[in-house]
């Protein structure tokens, strides 16, 4: 069969099976086999052809990588809907056609190119059967970074790349962001999936202002990308002997760094017997968190496997480097035993990230969220009578907490803007309308006048030259604060209860339905479809009292482009005390869901951890009934113990581990002989490894095992001493 009767034949079966997204998926596919996209390893399709990988070829190409929130992200592959050095070359060659378009171009316009530390090794094996020699495997961000400065440098442009005679050399998000404005680039990019599993990789977008272009913009950037046809690119020792990829200075870096070292001026003084444990998650925040709290004089420690940059994050528990996911600092945790330390501060792998960790008074952990993390520096830098009392402007997103505007209330003189949409852009947006007009909206201030911007996602500034979020600022205030409180006798989880006696008792919970491939996308639409043709008249056993589309034009305006379209893409249910806010993913096939729970449903008769307790337990139960109602709209159920699994998780796993996993481990407990916990734990790793691909999944099972143990032996399944093994090893 020729390559033409190959494809001819896919595409009949997908044009059967998918209607027009197949037509799609085979027009893609033959404009990559025709030799119109460059870098294309149409070799590999072949191979992809002759042996009928149809499910994985249809997924390869059934869209263009999407452009989301400021640039292309997605898993690692061959094809339109993969990242790989193709779909990155003509994302860069749209760059420079966009940059050489624009009116602010000027003589020997310069971009910056950085990179974090992905490598990517195929850890979900889905290309194994290529073998071990196949072009994407070892493809890294430094090396789509090399591809890049290659293409600025075919179009004109002047390239800073860190280290760039060196084989691996990093550069954070954040300091990017300060690099552009700081060098007077016109634009920058970053070869980065953030805090996305290993097999993915993506490019992120800077325009010169140091942020990522918001619509119009990022939809004129879209359509210059999807016209290219051609890549204009010198080699990289060529160019780098030309003098057009240059290194980055090191004297940005410093003044980068003396923008926290102002900043933190006279706050604190560090105390060194109390350590601080920072992981960067075998990303590059030693560059900047590690750096900055050692400069300052933190006694910093760091677990020695997570200190030095590492792609595959094998360390990392389910390959997670999300300061998100509670189980990824599951090893540092274990370190701050070691040396004494009641907190951990994480990065993601392009640093601009944080995550928190505090040790209490039974000697657990607990994991802070974003919307507390912000909750506490909101109130440490503006009330505190310890902290720097800053009156100035609060940012946030819609579904970031609403404490933050409760705290500014108390601190007066202050601004807040909190209705703006996902996305630390819009934060940026605010601040450049700022320095250019002078006011946003009704709000006249200063950039500089910023105190803090948050999101949920633990995204975090607190200065107003770099235009991104950056883990460096929260990590170097919590853990001053960290401090302080530790001579008192005090955790921050105590701090953030006094804070919620103080404004109201607000608590907020986020969840992810996460779905697989092209049929996900539709499923992930099709909810919203759903929602917004048949809306609920009651949520999480609320009555809802209004929704609020932002999808309507009347009350936010005609849509700028379809790139505005996107990010508008929200719901809002508010119920009495609830607010529910609904919205997919840009990039990916996941719905996201907010719950907000407010004073007026909190308990008025608690303080403290009660208080917390309280709080938490209803915000779970609401998040846990708005998640089985959405998935009711797929026609899919999920056990209470299902619910357990962490969201990194998706449906189809979830699922598979109601319906064959739970029944075969049940039968395994009522049999007459209680099985060895070894054999149960191997079977279990064995079972389940498809939930956490390259990783022990063992560790995202332990909530469930403990609320089936429950339901059995409240049900009379099992006698309570045959699962004892089987509790104590979850509750560990």
């Amino acid at each position: 069969m020729s390559d033409l009767e190959a494809i001819e034949r896919a595409a009949a079966e997908w044009g059967a099976r998918y209607g027009e997204l197949g037509q799609q998926a085979a027009s893609n596919l033959k404009r990559w086999m025709s030799g119109q996209v460059p870098l294309a390893e149409k070799d590999i399709l072949k191979r992809l052809l002759r042996e009928e990988r149809q499910e994985l070829l249809f997924d390869s190409f059934w869209q263009v990588l999407p452009f989301g929130t400021g640039g292309r992200r997605g898993r690692v592959g061959y094809g339109s809907n993969r990242l790989n050095p193709a779909t990155v070359a003509m994302t860069v060659q749209g760059h420079c056609n966009y940059l050489l378009r624009s009116a602010n171009f000027v003589d020997k316009p310069s971009v910056v190119v950085a990179c974090d530390v992905r490598v990517f090794q195929d850890a979900t094996g889905d290309l194994a059967f290529l073998g071990e020699d196949h072009p994407l495997l070892g493809v890294s961000s430094r090396s789509l970074g090399r591809l890049a400065c290659e293409i600025y440098a075919g179009n004109g442009f002047r390239v800073y790349f860190p280290a760039p005679a060196e084989e691996m050399a990093v550069l954070a998000t954040p300091e990017l962001s300060f690099l552009i404005v700081c060098l007077g680039a016109l634009g920058g990019i970053n070869l980065s999936a953030s805090h996305n599993p290993p097999d993915d990789n993506g490019t992120k977008i800077y325009d010169s202002f140091g942020s990522q272009p918001v619509s119009p913009d990022d939809q004129a950037l879209i359509d210059v990308m999807n016209d290219v046809t051609e890549i204009r690119r010198i080699p990289f020792d060529e160019a780098l002997g030309e003098g057009l990829i240059l290194e980055v200075p090191r004297s940005t870096h410093e003044q980068y760094l003396k923008t926290y070292a102002d900043l933190f001026e006279g706050i604190h003084e560090p105390d060194s017997d109390i350590p601080i444990v920072y992981t960067p998650l075998c990303g590059c925040g030693m560059t900047t968190v590690g750096e900055l709290l050692e400069r300052f004089g933190f006694p910093l420690q760091v677990p020695p496997q997570e200190r030095e940059p590492d792609g595959s994050f094998a360390v990392i528990p389910f390959r997670a480097p999300n300061p998100e996911v509670p189980q990824a600092t599951a090893p540092a945790r274990s370190f701050a035993d070691g040396v004494g330390s009641g907190i951990v501060l994480s990065s993601d792998p392009d640093a601009d990230r944080i995550g928190v960790e505090v040790k209490v008074g039974d000697g657990s952990w607990v994991h802070l969220d974003g919307n507390q993390i912000a909750t506490i520096l909101a109130y440490f830098l503006m009330i505190d009578s310890e902290g720097p009392q800053r009156r100035g402007l609060i940012i946030e997103t819609l579904v970031t907490t609403k404490a933050l505007g409760a705290i500014v209330n108390r601190a007066g003189s202050s601004w807040i803007v909190d209705d703006l949409l996902v996305g630390f852009k819009y934060v940026a947006h605010v601040l450049r309308n700022l320095e250019e007009k002078g006011h946003y909206g009704e709000i006249r201030c200063r950039p500089d006048d910023l105190v803090l911007a948050a999101e949920e996602s633990h995204g975090l500034s607190m200065v107003s030259g770099i235009r991104d979020k950056d883990a460096a600022g929260g990590a170097i205030f919590l853990a001053a604060l960290y401090q302080k409180l530790s001579s008192k006798g005090q955790t921050l989880l105590d701090y953030y209860a006094s804070i919620l006696e103080e404004v109201g008792g607000y608590d907020c919970l986020n969840r992810s339905i996460m779905l697989r491939g092209s049929q996900g996308v539709m499923q992930r639409d099709s909810i919203m479809e759903q929602l917004r043709k048949d809306p609920p008249t009651r949520l999480a056993g609320r009555e809802v009292e209004k929704i609020v589309d932002y999808w309507d034009e009347e009350r936010f305006g005609s849509f700028t482009s379809e790139s505005d379209r996107l990010p508008r893409n929200v719901l809002q249910v508010f119920t009495a005390g609830l607010v529910v806010t609904i919205r997919p993913s840009g990039t990916e096939p996941k719905l996201k869901i907010y719950c907000q729970l407010l004073p007026e449903a909190a308990p008025k008769d608690l303080r403290g951890m009660d208080l917390l307790d309280a709080l938490r337990v209803e915000t779970v139960r609401a998040a846990s009934s708005v998640y089985g109602d959405l998935l009711s709209r797929l026609d899919t159920r999920l056990s209470e113990a299902a619910l357990e699994l962490p969201d990194i998780i998706d449906i189809e796993q979830k699922v598979s581990f109601d319906q064959k996993t739970v029944p075969q481990l049940l039968d395994r407990y009522a049999a007459e002989e209680t099985p060895e916990i070894d054999s149960v734990l191997d079977w279990l790793r064995e079972e389940t490894a498809a939930m956490t691909p390259g990783a022990d999944p063992l560790p995202a099972l332990c909530g469930s095992i403990r609320r089936l143990c429950a339901q059995w032996i409240e049900n009379g399944q099992v006698n309570e001493s045959r699962v004892q093994s089987l509790l104590q090893w979850a509750r560990n």
